[in-house]
């Protein structure tokens, strides 16, 4: 259902919550009308113009998009978008790498446990030890690579449901980390599902973070280009076009005065 907390961006019904918000909703501290309760765990998923590209190109990924509860924007491009075609626009970028920080730190202070999903053995393993050094007092319930096939999906939900978590962080990136939190969602034991990407990378230090200047002008990605060329120029030659048109075409302020129609929610 439309909510006067919702824009629509590139066509898809994001939240305008800022990350303190989506912080407190997501650690219980407050609760969103954004979507109806569900029994089943809640999925937070990112938007940013790969993500927008790629529900264009990929039927399984965008119904996925449209299953979460929650969509958040990772991309200063699509705040800049709100703020110039939407009276409504996003209060300001959440990107997964600093929500994060945030709910977990959130977590610690309110007895949440959390699980790490994806990446490298060694990968995920050196996250672990580092998130347990910010957050000492962060329960981690469990947590194991992004290396496993459809077929071994329920033995890996099996795995995650014995140590009961409270958060599951999925970074296996995009499509693959959307498909995966909305095929599983129904069997999941958890209260929030959160797709996060590469962020295990960056906190390990493997992936290092744009200046923070870059980061206000919306050039993330250029400072990304420049560090990986080889991963992300042919992502981005294909998929900020496309990104750029959705954005142009259908972004818009959500009118409260008529049910979301199909293509405005998410």
């Amino acid at each position: 259902m439309a909510s006067p907390e919702s824009v629509v961006i590139g066509g898809f019904e994001v939240s305008r919550l800022s990350r303190s918000e989506l912080t407190d909703v997501v650690s219980g501290k407050t609760t969103t009308q954004t979507s109806p309760l569900r029994s089943d765990a809640k999925l937070l998923f990112d938007l940013n113009g790969h993500a927008l590209a790629l529900s264009r190109q990929h039927d399984g990924y965008r119904q996925s998009l449209e299953d979460a509860d929650i969509i958040h924007v990772d991309g200063e491009p699509l705040v800049i978008a709100s703020r110039w075609l939407t009276k409504t626009p996003v209060r300001e970028r959440s990107a997964t790498t600093d929500l994060f920080h945030d709910i977990n730190h959130a977590a610690e202070k309110k007895n949440l446990s959390v699980y790490l999903l994806g990446a490298t053995p060694q990968i995920v393993a050196e996250c672990v030890a580092e998130v347990k050094r910010l957050y000492p007092g962060l329960k981690i319930a469990g947590y194991r690579d992004g290396y496993f096939t459809e077929d071994e999906e329920e033995a890996v939900v099996d795995q995650i449901n014995a140590t009961r978590p409270d958060i599951v962080w999925v970074g296996m990136g995009k499509p693959r980390e959307q498909l995966f939190s909305s095929r599983n969602r129904a069997r999941l034991q958890c209260q929030w599902v959160i797709t996060c990407g590469g962020c295990f990378n960056f906190v390990t230090g493997a992936y290092q973070r744009a200046p923070e200047p870059m980061q206000k002008a919306g050039l993330e990605w250029l400072h990304r280009l420049v560090t990986r060329p080889r991963q992300m120029f042919w992502r981005y030659l294909t998929t900020n076009p496309v990104a750029v048109f959705m954005l142009l075409s259908n972004t818009r302020a959500i009118r409260m005065d008529r049910p979301a129609v199909e293509g405005d929610s998410a």
